[in-house]
């Protein structure tokens, strides 16, 4: 069974050989291509090269083209910050929006004009070139606020929310529309599917009314667009209490990558009990683990994980959020072990 029909049966709710896994490795994967992280986050062949290198070295079952969360907005011209050793980020001493007033030039842009924007197209190409079928390929895309809080930031914008909201509402939207193009674009490269960092539906940052107002509506527009091209939605969140609830009635997602309980549940036996008949469970290990924790505390919570997890299909074991960027290997390729092994069914 190649990972492309262990993933669809997964998907699928049914029990394959054993339970699919992929560390999110994201930009640690330059370091297999001996790539600075700049010149990582902004040329497509470095790029879908060392993805492309990863999925073999590590035999992950798929591939998420997670770059950094700074693409998007690069489309309304924010200014961006390439660190040495960590992802690209806003220069937030320059941000595109500056006061309430300044929602007011966020409209709809093409997004072949946002060179990162196509550059994450290329890559997406290349990789579903290389893998020819054998397994799936998943685009990664910051949803529509949270793209929106990196032209302002996200305590600024958590006010203006209070102060006005419907002039953040409607910049929101503009910027959907952006997404929603940008979305056809990569699902016409061949990839199975999107996975949308819906960052703002926790309870960590909002209320879940807050967020079903602010964003529900827009990342439902998204995901019916998806879906209308026959691909997957995924939605990945590693906030504390996610909506579960609310975003599977607005997205219907596949999958749904994330590191803690959602906010309904007290555990994730509670979880797995509630939603592992209505989307497939992607994680939930700490990423934190693989620089702080010791071998034995690695392999137990990847153990823990899929024991509760993986009866009757519907569990990937992941991290919960991105593979440390300068993290030793060994912990990735203990989990894909595991998986080989422990999962089996």
């Amino acid at each position: 069974m190649n990972s492309m029909e262990r993933v669809v049966m997964t998907l699928n709710h049914q029990e394959a050989d054993r339970v699919p896994v992929y560390p999110i490795i994201a930009g640690a994967a330059r370091r297999l291509v001996n790539a600075s992280y700049e010149d990582w986050s902004k040329d497509a062949d470095i790029c879908a090269e060392s993805m492309i290198l990863a999925q073999k070295e590590f035999d992950l079952d798929c591939i998420v083209t997670l770059i950094d969360l700074s693409i998007e907005c690069t489309a309304w011209g924010q200014e961006l910050i390439y660190p040495a050793d960590e992802a690209a980020h806003p220069n937030y001493k320059n941000v595109v929006i500056n006061s309430l007033d300044d929602y007011k030039k966020i409209k709809k842009v093409d997004y072949r004009t946002c060179e990162r924007m196509m550059m994450h197209i290329d890559v997406c190409k290349k990789i579903v070139e290389a893998a020819n079928g054998e397994y799936p390929v998943v685009a990664f895309v910051f949803g529509p606020l949270g793209t929106l809080s990196m032209l302002r930031n996200q305590q600024d914008m958590y006010m203006d929310i209070f102060d006005d909201p419907d002039t953040v509402r409607e910049a929101a939207a503009e910027i959907n529309q952006t997404l929603k193009e940008y979305s056809t674009a990569i699902m016409e490269t061949g990839v199975q599917g999107i996975m949308y960092d819906t960052l703002f539906s926790s309870g960590s940052i909002m209320s879940k009314d807050m967020w079903d107002d602010m964003e529900g509506a827009l990342v439902q527009e998204l995901a019916e667009h998806v879906h209308g091209m026959g691909g997957l939605v995924m939605i990945h969140n590693c906030g504390d209490k996610i909506y579960f609830d609310k975003q599977i009635e607005r997205m219907h997602p596949e999958g749904i990558s994330f590191l803690y309980p959602p906010d309904d549940c007290k555990d994730f036996v509670e979880c797995k009990e509630k939603y592992g008949d209505k989307t497939t469970l992607i994680g939930a290990v700490p990423p934190t683990n693989v620089v702080f924790g010791d071998d034995e505390t690695w392999e137990k919570l990847c153990k823990e994980q899929t024991d509760i997890m993986k009866k009757d299909g519907g569990f990937m074991l992941a991290t919960g959020c991105e593979y440390p960027a300068n993290a030793d290997f060994d912990r990735a390729r203990k989990m894909v072990e595991i998986a080989k092994t422990y999962g089996k069914y």
